[in-house]
């Protein structure tokens, strides 16, 4: 019976014990001293709540200066920081912090420096070997050092900030079937606002594969830090209308380079705007022809023999019986005779002999020209200017300066008229919209996230003292001012006078029940009654049930 009672009992102990906190609690609370307090508190808390958001929001971001150095190079970073007056801390991680704002003049004074004395890497890698390492892990150190070092090399270069630099090194193998070029990556991560050129791009990739033994320029590839590929050259580069199109894009550029170096000094710099559209052939031809000179027939060898008669008798080809039969008789003439050959006359010609048959072999040299041309591409076939010149409000441009200057544009750009180049120069205004677009957003200036910081902090503030500071701080104002005495005092009897052109201030009973005088507590009553009619006729009522009673 008594288990029975004592087990039904327990639950409801249970519950005055759970709430006993809350209970001591709110008695706490419920003190004078402490509800006196309650708005002192509040107030401290708003603000410290305030002054923490100042400080959260004025604090400009943490950038890591450097990571994973030794102690002795964190002591010498941070006394030369704090030489400088430039604040810096140490996170969690052991990495040196300054502020967004002071990360360069940081990098820069600790460079100037040569801080941090001990940085890891490059070829000092190879003197903490360990003695009796194998050789895979010698390879990997070696082919650490050679990237660090690659690394390095491409830093020096100013639009560089940093690079990282990994090597594909295959093993050397006996097979020629297995055998495999090595290969490299390269990323960099480009200064602010600047770009590698194609010249620099190159130099890269020509650094990077001549230090490594048997590889190709085509095998390196670099990447920026936006995931942009640079390295085009290869089967991994672009296309052949990329080629194209950087080729024009190079001659126009050569021609507004000229264009911007002429008009400069003549019309000032900002003053005009030149364009260029350049016809390019960039088709290459080659060509082979072979000709034969058909008139010009020289013999270059002859073989053969012919067979012919004499006309008067004599004997003559081959020798032989009748060539061997002696002349006829010799008739002697008279030297006057008729018909006679005088003396000393030169002796008659023998006849010729007659052609009876011949036969040859002729062999002729034949005329040969062999002509080979090759066009190269890059020849400019048509070029197109237009040049728009800034004209100032009331003074229009003469045709005959546009003249001149159009003369000096044909000059500076080589202007051909069978070619079919154009040029247009033309003077308008320019509108002032597009000449604030010239210069950075008002938005990307370097003081908008201070100034963005700092507004958001003091507007955080403001809010806590008008929203919480400033309610608090009247209260405590209203509470411990002493109760003013009644201006029906200073009235007639019946207490009107005074007390119908001002009016009196709020009564509360607390008020009435802390007046001494009974002067003062009637004109409090009286205040209380006209301002709370309701609420007299209740304590009026009460009063009366209590005398009844």
């Amino acid at each position: 019976m008594s288990n029975a009672l004592t087990t039904d009992a327990a639950p409801g102990a249970l519950a005055p014990a759970k709430l006993a906190p809350l209970a001591q609690v709110r008695d706490l609370l419920g003190q004078p001293a402490i509800k006196r307090s309650l708005p002192l508190v509040l107030l401290a808390g708003l603000v410290l709540a305030g002054f923490l958001a100042w400080s959260m929001l004025s604090t400009p971001p943490q950038r890591i200066l450097f990571a994973n150095v030794n102690d002795a190079d964190k002591a010498a970073i941070t006394s030369a920081l704090d030489t400088a007056s430039i604040a810096s801390a140490i996170d969690g991680s052991g990495s040196i912090t300054v502020a967004e704002d002071d990360y360069h003049k940081a990098r820069m004074l600790l460079a100037s420096q040569d801080l941090p004395k001990a940085a890891p890497g490059g070829y000092a890698i190879l003197d903490n070997l360990p003695m009796g390492v194998s050789r895979a892990v010698e390879g990997e150190r070696l082919r650490q050092a050679r990237e660090t070092e690659l690394a390095r090399s491409i830093e020096e270069i100013d639009a560089v900030a940093e690079a990282r630099v990994h090597l594909a090194t295959p093993e050397a193998s006996a097979f020629v079937r297995d055998h495999a070029d090595p290969s490299a990556s390269v990323i960099v991560k480009l200064q602010p606002g600047r770009v590698l050129g194609d010249a620099q791009i190159r130099a890269v990739v020509n650094l990077v594969a001549s230090s490594v033994p048997g590889m190709q320029p085509e095998a390196v590839t670099i990447v920026d830090q936006m995931g942009a590929l640079l390295s085009k050259s290869g089967s991994n580069g672009a296309s052949a209308g990329d080629t194209r199109i950087d080729f024009q894009r190079r001659v126009e550029d050569k021609y507004r380079v000229q264009l911007a170096q002429l008009l400069t000094p003549l019309v000032g710099s900002g003053n005009f705007s030149a364009e260029v559209q350049a016809d390019v052939d960039l088709d290459e031809s080659q060509a082979t022809r072979e000709s034969y000179d058909k008139q010009g027939n020289v013999i270059r060898a002859e073989q053969g023999a012919w067979t012919g008669t004499s006309k008067d008798g004599q004997p003559g080809g081959i020798p032989g019986a009748l060539s061997n039969t002696p002349p006829p008789a010799s008739t002697i003439v008279a030297p006057n005779a008729p018909g006679a050959q005088p003396a000393g006359a030169p002796a008659q010609p023998a006849p010729p002999q007659t052609k009876q048959s011949d036969s040859f072999t002729r062999t002729y040299e034949t005329g040969k020209e062999i002509s080979v041309t090759r066009a190269m591409p890059g020849n400019v076939k048509r070029l197109s200017v237009a040049v728009l010149l800034r004209e100032e409000p009331g003074k229009p441009r003469g045709q005959v300066e546009i003249q001149q200057i159009t003369q000096l544009v044909r000059a500076g750009m080589g202007f051909d008229q069978a070619r079919g180049d154009q040029v247009t120069v033309i003077s308008r205004k320019f509108n002032a919209a597009a000449d604030a677009k010239d210069g950075p957003a008002w938005y990307e200036a370097e003081w908008v996230p201070m100034a963005a910081r700092n507004g958001t902090a003091l507007v955080i503030a403001l809010l806590v003292l008008l929203l919480g500071v400033r309610p608090l701080a009247k209260g405590l104002l209203k509470k411990s001012e002493p109760a003013p005495a009644p201006a029906l005092a200073m009235g007639g009897p019946d207490g009107e006078g005074d007390a119908e052109a001002a009016p009196l201030p709020t009564v509360s009973i607390d008020m009435i029940e802390a007046s001494e005088g009974y002067d003062d507590r009637v004109g409090l009553v009286r205040g209380f009654t006209r301002e709370n009619p309701a609420r007299a006729a209740l304590a009026i009522r009460d009063m009366i049930r209590e005398d009844a009673a």
